[in-house]
C-alpha cells in the first residue's frame, strides 16, 4: 500500500475541491468532466478539440498543503484508455508552473508508480530551467490530457498516494 493517501475515491467522496480547467480559458473548446461512478471511482473524461487553439484537458485538485515525509513516489490506482496522460504536482498553490510527468495507460486496472524526483518544471508546454521537483510540499496535484490530435478520452480514478 503506500505511506500516505492524497485522496481515495469512495461513493461518498467530497469533490468540493476537484475542478476542470480546459483550453476554454484560451478560446479553445475541449470539454472534460469529473464525475463519480456506481463503484466510487472517479471517472475523468471528455473530448479534445483542437479548434481554435485549443487541444487540453486538466483535473485539478487543491488539498490542504502538506509537507512530504520520506516518500519517493507518486502512486495511482487507475484504469486509463491506452492514451497517455501528464501528471501535474505543484509545491505552492500561487505557482504559475506545475512540474509534470508523462505516463501510459494500458486499458486495465493498474498501479502507477511515479519517482517525484523524475517531475520537471514546465509552464504551457515548455520545460523550464530550475531543479526537479524538490519533494517538500504539495499543495495542487492534477491530470492533463492532450495528445495534439481531436479525440475522446476516459480515465478511472481509484486512489492518488505517495510512497
Amino acid at each position: 500500500m503506500v505511506q500516505t493517501m492524497v485522496f481515495d475515491f469512495s461513493p461518498t467522496s467530497d469533490m468540493a475541491n476537484w475542478r476542470i480547467i480546459d483550453d476554454g480559458v484560451m478560446g479553445g473548446l475541449s470539454q472534460g468532466h469529473i464525475n463519480l461512478n456506481d463503484e466510487g471511482h472517479a471517472v475523468y473524461s471528455g473530448k479534445i478539440s483542437l479548434q481554435n487553439n485549443g487541444g487540453f484537458s486538466s483535473l485539478r485538485y487543491r488539498p490542504e498543503p502538506f509537507e512530504m515525509g520520506d516518500e519517493t513516489h507518486l502512486v495511482l490506482r487507475i484504469k486509463g484508455d491506452g492514451k497517455r496522460y501528464q501528471f501535474r504536482i505543484k509545491s505552492r498553490a500561487r505557482d504559475s508552473y506545475s512540474y509534470i510527468q508523462f505516463y501510459e495507460t494500458s486499458g486495465e486496472w493498474e498501479t502507477v508508480r511515479l519517482p517525484l524526483e523524475d517531475f520537471y518544471p514546465s509552464f504551457r508546454g515548455r520545460t523550464l530551467d530550475r531543479p526537479n521537483f524538490p519533494a517538500e510540499t504539495i499543495a495542487e496535484i492534477g491530470v492533463l490530457f492532450g495528445n495534439k490530435k481531436a479525440e475522446s478520452f476516459e480515465m478511472k480514478i481509484d486512489w492518488v498516494g505517495l510512497d
